[in-house]
């Protein structure tokens, strides 16, 4: 009879040499009490991987005062796939999944890969070694919670961001084309202010977009970036209101899987007037933007927004993980007869080179989503439930003792606010110390409000997640057999957007926040 055994990775000695072992360490924040904590883990892997006779120490991979939510923003997780990916490490460890990957797709991604590559992980918190056979499982229910963790923590930095926008002290991440940042305001640059005054002279002349950019080229004009320029840069400066010397704020917006968006209307914007120094006139500005307008009119075209909304079931829906842009229909022909319909990148179809993402067949994204439909029907037992049961503990632990302790704080200032007003009338006070008294408490009170109703806001897109992964589970539960054909109603009732990992794997992102991949034909 034959014998089996299995080897575990932690503890496993690979032939005639030692285990390659690193670690990764990440802290989000540059204060004290995180890069004291981050220090400690360092020490901590240090001794630990030197101590195992087993192991062969291969060094440190650490980012300080870096988010995690995206991995292309930390230089040295960037670094550290790129020498697994040279074979220069057999064995990884780190602190637990949300120190990884706070993004649900990054991890489960950067995972598989190392699997194909012989390479483990050990996620010491949640005791989960990635080459086990249950590892995908339960990467997937825990990766969904640590990214909800990171959508909650998304919403209050975007809580904070809104409130300055309110207020006028939000600063400009960075000048636009034609200005400099002195430290507090936009000042016009010298030599790029006088090329913006030619963009919009030409264009009130009648000049087009790709006849501007022409010339420039022409005469040797860098684009802000020492580039080229084209037609999409050009009109980015004739719609740009700050060279007016106003602001609209919050043009764009990142969603809860922290992906760009145009803001059409789905968030507040805010319009701050005479910011800085104007380089173009508003009526210039307005006569140009009708023009604009026009010119679109003529050539059948209405702006993205007008042209593709809710026009095909997949629009907006399909999202490149390269580039991050939207996919477009096409209409392709196979054969000089055959017709197809397909998806393709909008960056890679304006520019090749910016972008390098194939189109997709709808109708092979259409199988991909049977499929997937498919396996979760399967085993929806042992994916949803246990995702269920986390996410249902996660809401009821986390909001609820934030909001009872803001509650707290909030009912003591209260409490203050009474003791300085007693103080007042009793004479012990003087009535210009207790106004700045109950001015500070009152700023102190309204915080709080505005945070608590902020956690109240993060809590109900957690139940929102709670409701749909509820839905899935009894949908599938309930239906005996899954449509042979592909439904668009269901398709819509499931799937918040399709991401486009590469030329032969999407994923569907389902409204309950997971994401699960599918291999598509070429």
């Amino acid at each position: 009879m034959k014998k089996v055994t299995k080897i575990d990775v932690a503890s496993a000695k690979l032939p005639n040499r030692k285990i390659r072992t690193a670690c990764y360490v990440r802290v989000s924040t540059d204060s004290d009490e995180q890069l004291n904590s981050f220090d400690a883990q360092v020490l901590h892997y240090t001794d630990f991987i030197s101590s195992n006779p087993d192991w062969e120490f291969v060094g440190i991979y650490s980012d300080s005062g870096i988010s995690g939510t995206k991995k292309e923003i930390r230089p040295e997780f960037l670094q550290m796939l790129a020498d697994c990916e040279a074979r220069k490490i057999d064995f990884i460890i780190t602190k637990s999944i949300s120190r990884f990957a706070r993004n649900t797709t990054d991890c489960l991604e950067i995972i598989r890969r190392f699997t194909e590559l012989g390479i483990g992980v050990l996620f010491e918190k949640e005791n989960i070694n990635t080459l086990t056979t249950d590892s995908e499982l339960m990467l997937s229910i825990l990766s969904v919670l640590a990214s909800s963790e990171s959508t909650s923590i998304s919403k209050n930095n975007k809580w904070s961001i809104e409130n300055r926008f309110k207020n006028g002290t939000y600063k400009l991440a960075s000048p636009p084309y034609g200005y400099d940042w002195n430290g507090e305001i936009l000042v016009p640059n010298k030599e790029q202010s006088q090329i913006v005054k030619r963009i919009f002279s030409e264009a009130l002349s009648g000049s087009g977009t790709a006849e501007i950019a022409r010339g420039l080229n022409a005469d040797g004009i860098p684009t802000q970036r020492n580039g080229r320029w084209c037609s999409t840069t050009i009109r980015g400066i004739l719609r740009n209101e700050k060279v007016t010397g106003n602001v609209l704020l919050q043009k764009t917006y990142t969603d809860d899987n922290f992906n760009r968006h145009i803001n059409y209307g789905e968030q507040d914007q805010y319009y701050m007037e005479n910011c800085h120094e104007a380089i173009i006139s508003n009526t210039d500005f307005e006569a140009v933007q009708k023009l604009v307008i026009q010119r679109a009119k003529e050539k059948g075209n209405f702006g993205e927004r007008e042209k593709y909304q809710k026009r095909y079931l997949f629009t907006s829906r399909i999202v490149c993980n390269e580039c991050g842009s939207h996919f477009k229909r096409k209409i392709c022909t196979k054969n000089r007869n055959e017709k197809y319909i397909a998806w393709s990148c909008a960056t890679h179809i304006e520019n090749k080179e910016a972008c390098h993402m194939l189109l997709i067949k709808e109708e092979h994204v259409k199988n991909a989503f049977m499929i997937m439909l498919t396996k979760l029907r399967l085993y929806h037992n042992q994916i949803l439930i246990p995702l269920l049961e986390e996410l249902k503990k996660l809401d009821s632990d986390g909001g609820v003792a934030r909001i009872q302790e803001l509650n707290k704080q909030i009912t003591e200032l209260h409490e203050q606010e009474q003791v300085i007003t007693g103080l007042m009338s009793k004479g012990y006070l003087e009535p210009a110390l207790f106004m700045e008294q109950k001015g500070i408490l009152q700023t102190e009170l309204e915080n709080l409000k505005i945070e608590k109703q902020a956690v109240i806001d993060c809590s109900e897109g957690d139940r929102k997640i709670i409701v749909e992964t509820e839905k899935l589970l009894h949908y599938l539960k309930k239906t005996e057999s899954i449509p042979k054909q592909f439904d668009e109603d269901l398709f819509a009732k499931l799937v918040d957007k399709i991401i486009v990992f590469s030329k032969t794997e999407i994923g569907f992102q389902l409204k309950s926040s997971l994401c699960l991949k599918e291999t598509i034909e070429r």
